[in-house]
């Protein structure tokens, strides 16, 4: 009898075990064993695309991992501070994954039906809610092109893409991107689950676009057909700015923090190499012209910083009298670097550095207007804010946050040209490739004004998001089955 009992206790314990929990014994077993669907679908691309978007925060909606880190089907768990998943989680929530999926059919595939509306083909009842409202849905449709085996994104599909220029434009209080279409000047896209993007630079190639995540500490990589979040690379702090060399091979990320760095990462294999450090927490990071240095500016300490892209070392510095806020670069006839155009802290006006002789040659103020009343609140001690060069080499424009206006410059001889009102606290200024039109984001107004720069005058006036600040001008790719 006491044998008896002991085999039946046995007996419940193990049932027990294999029932406990969302996954148990039963769970981990079939996630040890490969689904027959993995050997038909690309793991590559889910660990590289498809995983991002269980960690991506949706606007009012719960990310994906909080409930399937312990739900079913099981995300692996982060490690404390990770943005994602080791290479051997990896493999695990493709095993799983793989499982919610039929390859070659997206609409009765479950981890696409299941969070879908139910007004486009959705479930009835998702515990995670709806999390995608139309199939048109960027992250929907890269779900997709997974299941059917289409082409990875950014990868060999190059040659069915066509490009488009486009104005990015992020928002410094808000948790998206708005995306314009200077054609029409309206806004074409919205890319959600980017919280306080810092700074934005496009790939050259036009197949990427990349943010700087204040929030997550993060490089974010864009697709920039499907606007889908396909790689979050963290950093080595809290990042402000960034630029890319030409040949789109690496990407150089400001660290707001002291005692200063600029990240270095590889956008290839999307891995950060190196974190060069600088004298001062940096605000802003830029690739000069030909591509042979990268140039950061530290508030903190006035420093500049030119870091050899061919060795990723830092070649010189040179101290200014302020903080380093907004700089552009002027070229010779080769197309090497001929002057630094600076703005500082608390003066308004620009400091202009010969890069020959990594000397101050020469400042001037940005004139003050008559009968109007300096905006001084918020200014973050930078009354001038936001630089450009027309592509023509005739123009330099420069923004004032004091007066709402934009002031152009002959770029030969820096006389003023003219100045016109462009909205409250403009932060940052965008070129067309043309030179024709100029994009300011107006934070004060959330949103984006346009300037027809041969007649200096404001032609639209395009509403974004919260605080608009860093913008930028990229080509972007449009996949010729969408």
């Amino acid at each position: 009898m006491k044998a008896t009992t002991r085999r039946l206790c046995v007996a419940a314990v193990m049932m027990a075990a294999l029932t406990a929990g969302h996954v148990g014994l039963a769970g981990q077993q079939a996630a040890a064993t490969p689904s027959p669907n993995a050997s038909k679908l690309d793991y590559e691309f889910f660990r590289d695309q498809v995983q991002p978007i269980f960690l991506a925060k949706r606007p009012g909606r719960a990310r994906c991992i909080t409930c399937h880190a312990t739900g079913t089907p099981r995300l692996q768990a982060l490690a404390d501070g990770a943005t994602s998943w080791t290479e051997a989680q990896s493999r695990q929530n493709f095993d799983v994954w793989t499982r919610s999926v039929v390859p070659g059919n997206p609409n009765v595939s479950k981890l696409l039906v299941h969070p879908l509306a139910r007004a486009a083909g959705g479930d009835v009842f998702h515990g995670g809610g709806q999390q995608w409202t139309s199939k048109d849905d960027p992250e929907w449709r890269l779900l997709a092109q997974w299941v059917t085996g289409g082409p990875k994104v950014g990868g060999a599909a190059a040659q069915s893409l066509s490009y488009k220029t486009r104005i990015i434009q992020t928002n410094a209080a808000g948790d998206d991107v708005h995306v314009i279409d200077p054609a029409s000047n309206k806004v074409v896209s919205i890319i959600p689950g980017i919280e306080v993007a810092h700074g934005v630079v496009g790939a050259p190639a036009g197949d990427r676009l990349y943010f700087t995540n204040e929030s997550l500490h993060t490089l974010d990589v864009v697709d920039s057909a499907s606007l889908a979040i396909i790689k979050r690379i963290a950093l080595s702090g809290r990042p402000n700015n960034l630029g890319v060399t030409n040949d789109g091979k690496k990407v150089y990320v400001g660290i707001a923090q002291a005692p200063g760095a600029v990240d270095v990462l590889d956008v290839v294999k999307l891995e950060r190499i190196k974190t060069v450090p600088v004298d001062g927490s940096v605000h802003n990071v830029y690739v000069t012209p030909d591509g042979k240095f990268a140039v950061s500016g530290s508030v903190a300490t006035s420093v500049i910083s030119v870091i050899d892209t061919t060795t990723d070392a830092v070649a010189w510095t040179y101290k200014e009298t302020s903080g380093i806020r907004p700089m552009i670069f002027d070229t010779n006839p080769d197309g090497s670097t001929r002057r630094i155009f600076v703005q500082l802290s608390n003066y308004h006006g620009i400091a202009v550095v010969d890069w020959a002789t990594r000397k101050e040659v020469t400042r001037f103020d940005m004139a003050d207007i008559a009968g109007e009343t300096k905006e001084l609140q918020g200014l973050q001690a930078a009354p001038a804010h936001g630089l450009a060069i027309t592509p023509d080499k005739k123009m330099l424009l420069a923004l004032s946050k004091w007066y709402g206006r934009m002031y152009a410059y002959s770029l030969a001889d820096l006389k003023p040209i003219a100045d016109l009102h462009v909205g409250h606290h403009p932060e940052w200024v965008s070129l067309t490739p043309d030179g024709k039109t100029a994009y300011i984001a107006a934070a004060g107004d959330n949103a984006v004004s346009v300037v027809d720069l041969a007649t200096m005058k404001e032609t639209a006036h395009i509403p974004v998001g919260q605080v608009p600040k860093r913008n930028t001008t990229a080509k972007m790719a449009t996949r010729s089955a969408n």
